[in-house]
């Protein structure tokens, strides 16, 4: 019986193609992988994102009413008064500082699950909410600790900084005011270094599972040759949702300086002033959400496929998802995360496009398929050498050949025949062999001769 291979319909196309990804492809993805998992991406994004400022707002609202309320009972002339101020304010900023890295916590999980779904959608799976958060909690609070520790640094080298300009403003405000020109101008090239070299250092927690010391190693070797690209994608991506938000920003701005008057004409200040505040404040904030759950989703997506990129080129990843969907396709089970199969390794790869022979060669090479200087080519013999089954120069023929420089024999000579066993056996032996003799010619007549085109002479 003669086994047929069954019919294997093709694989599922996922959000970008497994091959190593151009700068537009990495940055149109970006934005179209928002409808691969809606619900998931925008949803759970706006959220978390709702909440984070729900409690921010919160928390720095109410530790102000109870610090500040404090000053209504002291005199403005009480030697304490400055001091209770100044607490205050201390206490305002700790209680903002504190609810900010909560709220960077919260912002955290969900580039998590962002990074996640993304390498999931990469091989044309689509995983809910619960699957994607059980991947997810073993590695966040590593992400969080990272989170944290670009916090710590970004303020330490602000309060560095300001430190400095302080102290060269008190001894010569104009050395001050152009040292602080000065740092600013170095700050932003320093910042946007930083940012594209550690950008895949989240997705690399997130997917390969590793530490925060050897994410930030692994993403400042990916980013090693793509640095461009990815500082591309990363200020493109910034700049449009920067000119979004201030798009529409500007025109509530607007409208909150007319909505008073043409709402409440009559009516008295205090109506005016909350209507104002309601369209100018509340409305952009509110619209600020949205487009800020949307970046937070697209930038977390752009790092994502610029770290799946950059090991497509480096390390072979497509090769192994492309394996992983063949055979997944085919109804394997208990397949391999193809993501943490090949970590590190070095692959030396054709650019994408290359065909052998459409360049050029370097100086002093070959051509491609020519052989080098002074080598013979393929299936000639080299220089001085007999080809193949012919005696080198000065050695005897070989066998069945004739001498150098003689012609073969032509018809070759005849070969004792064949005589069957049983004639052999019959007969008798054999009798020596003797070549044949060629037939006798007898030699003309002299004395007969016959003129060109005559009569035959009689005999």
């Amino acid at each position: 019986m003669t086994a047929y291979p069954t019919w294997t319909p093709a694989s599922r196309p996922g959000i970008i193609p497994l091959q190593p990804l151009g700068f537009g492809t990495v940055l149109g993805r970006s934005f179209s992988a928002l409808r691969h998992n809606p619900r998931v991406l925008l949803g759970f994004a706006l959220v978390v994102q709702v909440l984070a400022t729900l409690l921010v707002v919160a928390v720095v609202a109410g530790s102000s009413f109870w610090a500040f309320s404090r000053l209504q009972n002291i005199p403005t002339t009480s030697p304490d008064y400055d001091t209770i101020t100044a607490g205050s304010v201390a206490i305002v900023l700790v209680v903002s500082g504190i609810a900010g890295l909560v709220a960077a916590g919260l912002q955290t999980l969900v580039q998590a699950v962002v990074v996640q779904d993304v390498a999931r959608g990469a091989v044309a799976e689509r995983a809910p909410l619960r699957e994607l958060w059980q991947n997810v909690k073993p590695v966040l609070w590593r992400l969080i600790g990272y989170t944290l520790l670009v916090t710590a640094a970004l303020v330490l080298g602000v309060a560095i900084v300001v430190g400095v300009v302080i102290g060269v403003s008190t001894l010569s405000p104009l050395a001050g005011i152009l040292f602080t020109v000065l740092a600013v101008l170095g700050a932003i090239p320093l910042l946007l270094w930083l940012s594209t070299k550690l950008m895949l250092t989240a997705p690399v927690i997130v997917i390969e599972h590793a530490t925060i010391r050897g994410g930030i190693a692994r993403s400042w070797r990916l980013s090693r040759r793509r640095f461009w690209p990815m500082l591309g994608v990363l200020v493109i991506v910034q700049a449009i949702f920067s000119a979004v938000s201030y798009a529409i920003s500007m025109p509530f701005s607007l409208l909150g300086s007319l909505a008073g008057a043409v709402i409440a004409p009559t009516g008295d200040a205090d109506t005016q002033t909350v209507i104002t505040l309601v369209v100018a404040l509340a409305l952009p904030e509110m619209v600020s959400l949205v487009i800020g759950s949307v970046a937070a989703v697209v930038q977390a997506t752009a790092a994502s496929l610029l770290y799946i990129d950059a090991r497509m080129r480096k390390e072979g990843l497509d090769l192994d998802l492309l394996a992983y969907v063949e055979q997944r396709d085919a109804g394997g089970t208990g397949l391999s995360d193809p993501y943490r199969l090949h970590v590190g390794r070095e692959l030396m790869r054709a650019p994408v496009g290359y065909m052998p022979g459409a360049y050029p060669p370097a100086y002093g090479q070959p051509a491609y398929g020519q052989p080098a200087y002074g080598q013979p080519a393929y299936g000639q013999p080299a220089y001085g050498q007999p080809a193949y089954g012919q005696p080198q120069y000065g050695q005897p023929p070989q066998y069945g050949q004739p001498p150098y420089g003689q012609p073969a024999a032509y018809p070759p000579p005849p070969y004792p025949p064949q005589v069957p066993e049983r004639a052999q056996r019959d007969e008798g032996p054999l009798p020596p062999y003797a070549p044949p003799t060629p037939p006798a010619q007898n030699p003309p007549d002299p004395t007969q001769w016959t003129a060109p085109g005559g009569p035959t002479p009689p005999e």
